[in-house]
Formats: C-alpha cells, sequence, structure tokens
C-alpha cells in the first residue's frame, strides 16, 4: 500500500497538482475491464451507466474496449452531452422521468433524441408518455419498468404489463422496445431467507414471466442487473445488463461477485497539518480521552473533506467523530507512529462513483506511474 501511494504522490508532484482531486489509474480500470470481458456472459451485451462514469472520455475508453455503444441514463442534460458525444449511442432511462422533462429535452435541446428510450413505470406515466408524443407529432421509444423484487415501483406483475401492452396499441406514436428490471437487492438476501443465490434466480424467473407478455418485436431490450450482479447472470432471457461502478469499484461494490477487481479512482489531497491534536476547553479532557483511547494523541488536518469517501492512506488515517467532519479543513486521526508530514499527500476511497467523480473538475488520469491527461467530467445531477 505504501508504495503504490507514494508513487501516486510523486505523480501528483511532478504534475504540480496540489489541491483536492480525483484520480483515475487507467492501468487498473483496463484490469477491471479485462475482468469484465473474461467473465460477461458471451449472450449479453454491456450498458454502461453514464451517472457512475460521469465522463465522456471514460465512457468512451470502456465503450471502445468492450465494443457497446449502449449506455444506461438518468438526466437530461448528461443524455444530450453523450447522444452528442456519441453518434450510434443508444440511451435507455434507469428511472422514469416526469413527462415534462421529457417535453422539455424534445423541444428545448438540440440532440438526436429519437436515440432515447424512456422508462414507463406505470398506467398513469404510460398515458402522460403517449399524449407528448400525439402533442409533439413525434415518436417516442419507450420501456417498460418490471418489478422482479426490488419494489422500488414498476409494473408489479406480469398481468398488470399485458394490461399496459394492450393500452399501447391507442398511443400510435409510442414504440415499445423491452423492459428494464434491476435487483439490486439479490446480493444483501441473508442467507435466513435464500441468500443471494436464491433471490438471483428468482428475480430472473420473474423477468422471464414479464417478457412473455413481449410480442417478438418488442423484445430489443431485455435489461438486467446492476454492477454487482451483472457478472452473475448465465443462460437467462436478458440480452443486455447495465454495469457502471464495477469499472472503477467504489467501497459500497466491494461484493464476492467483484472479487479480482481493484479501485480504480482515489481522492487526493494535500495534508496541510500535523499536529498534536487538543479538543477546545480544559487539556484534562483531551488527555483523559486519549488515554481511553477515544481521542488520538497524532492528527492531521486535509485541503477539503466531508466526502463520501474512506481514508486509505496514510495508513491508520481516521476520521474522530469528536471533531467531527468539515468541508474546508477536516481532521483526520493518525496513529501515534504515523511519519505524515505537512505536503505530503492523504488518499480517501470513494464510497461510490456517482456524483464524486465530478466533484473535483478534470479527472487526473494516471498511467505507468505518471499523470497522462485531465478528462473532463459531466453535469452534476
Amino acid at each position: 500500500m505504501r508504495t503504490y501511494f507514494s508513487a501516486l504522490s510523486e505523480a501528483l508532484r511532478q504534475a504540480s497538482v496540489f489541491q483536492p482531486c480525483l484520480m483515475l489509474d487507467l492501468d487498473r480500470l483496463d484490469g477491471n475491464i479485462a475482468l469484465v470481458k473474461g467473465r460477461l456472459d458471451p449472450g449479453l451485451a454491456v450498458r454502461l451507466v453514464d451517472k457512475s462514469l460521469a465522463c465522456l472520455p471514460l465512457l468512451s475508453h470502456i465503450g471502445k474496449a468492450l465494443g457497446t455503444d449502449r449506455f444506461m441514463t438518468f438526466h437530461p442534460p448528461i443524455s444530450a452531452a453523450v447522444l452528442k458525444a456519441f453518434p450510434d449511442a443508444d440511451l435507455l432511462y434507469g428511472k422514469p422521468m416526469p413527462v415534462g422533462a421529457a417535453r422539455a429535452a424534445q423541444v428545448k435541446d438540440d440532440a438526436d433524441w429519437s436515440r432515447v428510450c424512456w422508462l414507463i413505470d406505470s398506467d398513469e406515466r404510460l398515458a402522460e408518455y403517449g399524449a407528448l408524443a400525439a402533442e409533439l407529432g413525434v415518436d417516442l421509444r419507450i420501456a417498460f419498468e418490471i418489478d422482479v423484487g426490488l419494489h422500488r415501483g414498476g409494473f408489479a406483475d406480469p398481468e398488470a404489463l399485458s394490461r399496459a401492452l394492450e393500452v399501447l396499441s391507442t398511443h400510435k406514436r409510442l414504440r415499445c422496445e423491452g423492459v428494464m428490471a434491476y435487483e439490486a437487492h439479490a446480493p444483501h438476501i441473508p442467507g435466513l431467507f435464500g441468500g443471494p443465490a436464491k433471490a438471483l434466480a428468482q428475480a430472473s424467473e420473474r423477468a422471464e414471466a414479464f417478457v412473455a407478455c413481449l410480442g417478438a418485436d418488442h423484445r430489443g431490450i431485455l435489461n438486467i442487473g446492476g454492477s454487482k450482479t451483472a457478472l452473475l447472470h448465465h443462460g437467462g432471457i436478458a440480452n443486455e445488463v447495465s454495469m457502471g461502478s464495477a469499472f472503477v469499484l467504489p467501497s459500497d461494490f466491494d461484493t464476492p461477485s467483484l472479487d479480482d477487481f481493484l479501485p480504480a479512482a482515489f481522492i487526493a489531497t494535500p495534508i496541510l497539518k500535523v499536529v498534536e491534536p487538543m479538543l477546545p476547553g480544559s487539556p484534562a479532557a483531551s488527555r483523559l480521552l486519549q488515554a481511553l483511547g477515544r481521542f488520538p494523541r497524532k492528527g492531521c488536518y486535509l485541503y477539503g473533506g466531508k466526502w463520501m469517501a474512506e481514508p486509505v492512506f496514510p495508513e491508520g488515517m481516521k476520521t474522530n467523530g469528536l471533531l467531527g467532519l468539515s468541508s474546508n479543513q477536516q481532521f483526520m486521526g493518525l496513529p501515534a507512529d504515523s511519519a505524515a508530514r505537512p505536503g505530503d499527500y492523504a488518499f480517501l476511497r470513494p464510497t461510490q462513483s456517482e456524483a464524486v467523480l465530478q466533484q473535483f473538475g478534470p479527472i487526473a488520469v494516471l498511467s505507468g506511474g505518471k499523470i497522462v491527461d485531465r478528462w473532463p467530467v459531466l453535469p452534476m445531477m
């Protein structure tokens, strides 16, 4: 660990980066892409999740490596940027959008929205999108959100989907492309209730029952899965899986299905001060809490802080509840024998990639021990 982060620190110094930044290890990223290639069922395509990889060069790099131009999208400004950057891109919304957002996108933006498939989760939204298509005089592509066990919305059972498909025939300008299922709950089901494998199998069975309701011309998109489950699907009804965070592996995605994947994104920030910390008030209170192991004998202050991230270097660096978090100068406890000094870099591993990748401006891209590029990020959600 020390050798790796020392090399990252030297790369930052050589590139004159002396403020918080997001670092992307391109070599680790390529290793993770290779693992996806090796483990993905050959009958499945990958749909890249743009909110989790919100950087056009990053999406391009992964898309070229996997030979995919499919994207799952969530936010119209990002959708428009992806449409303009990738002329052959096919976009599927990963959440149902207010019909007003769909109208605004169609009317105000010059991107080719015909390449977008909107998500329909209810009879009411189906009627709204049908009315929108008629109002604008355009064909709108749609897919139905189906509930395969997560219970976050969507059509609850195949019978409800069948009824919606009957109504669909009255909306002449809506084009059904297929269905989207998400089973993010599966990896978290305890053994007492059957465990992850059973939950995943049940989700696949439910998806198959929904797909059976679709006509042959409504099966272009049979989407299931996310980063934690995509590589576990083999031989099912789906023809594509969605993946995003797995490629950079934030800590929330440390899961058995992604073993051997390596974290490829880190927040790096200078250490401003190294101190023998004292709490406000009587020094005796600090000494007592230190004796009880509740307050560190050594600590540091970072440039910035309060990120969705976990400290990883210097070794043993920890947040401290007594001083709390700060987005300006965050205090971090250190082991008493820590050799950290002002001017060194601290590293934190994001807990998620969505939003975090976009917080620091252009991403510092590391390859071969050097920062070789700065990649601009997409608009925040």
